[in-house]
């Protein structure tokens, strides 16, 4: 068996253990996991995501949101979806990017994500990472959704790395700091990661 899939084993049984759940051993931090992958595995943590949301045997709930489909529900919202590309090529790609950024900002994605009642038992897994970059990044939402989710945990599912203090996404872009979050699954480079 491969490394990522071993990892994503135990991923699947760490997210049903009451320590996960209830944050229990976090001093008093937020429950923000991040399971960090290479991005060549994406396919692999893709398909292991989607059979993991159906399965009904689990002991939590998971609610699933993959950012890109928020952002495209977003850019729909904004009626932007249908004009992006001939904004593009009147105006050009960095007025679009700009007008994007405008709206897709994290007071609109903590909306979207947001659900009522959040119930014992629930994790909110976020999706989508790579995917919605440039137009948003994890360490800044994150930020935003500590105060809306600090009641249940929330799981990234990251195509990069995280040490304890900084992301980087695909393993290739500037890192960024967030140090509010744990590493829920090891792996044999991150000898920094806090692993449950």
């Amino acid at each position: 068996m491969s490394k990522i899939n071993e990892r994503l084993d135990s991923l699947k049984l760490e997210i049903q253990k009451a320590e996960f759940l209830e944050g229990k051993g976090l001093s008093n931090e937020v429950n923000i996991r991040i399971f960090c992958y290479d991005a060549a595995d994406e396919m692999i943590v893709r398909h292991f995501t989607e059979q993991l949301i159906v399965d009904q045997s689990l002991e939590c709930h998971l609610i699933e949101r993959n950012l890109y489909k928020v952002f495209l529900s977003i850019c729909d919202d904004k009626r932007i979806t249908d004009k992006a590309s001939q904004m593009e090529e009147k105006k050009g790609k960095t007025f679009l990017f700009k007008k994007l950024q405008e709206f897709s900002n994290n007071k609109s994605f903590v909306e979207k994500l947001q659900y009522e009642p959040h119930e014992q038992g629930d994790v909110l897994l976020l999706t989508g990472v790579g995917e919605v970059f440039p137009f948003m990044r994890i360490h800044s939402l994150l930020e935003a959704l500590q105060p809306e989710f600090s009641d249940i945990p929330i799981l990234v599912m990251y195509p990069g790395k995280y040490d304890g203090r900084f992301v980087r996404l695909f393993d290739r872009l500037e890192p960024n700091p967030y140090y509010r979050a744990f590493n829920i699954i090891g792996t044999e480079e991150s000898s920094n990661s806090h692993v449950l």
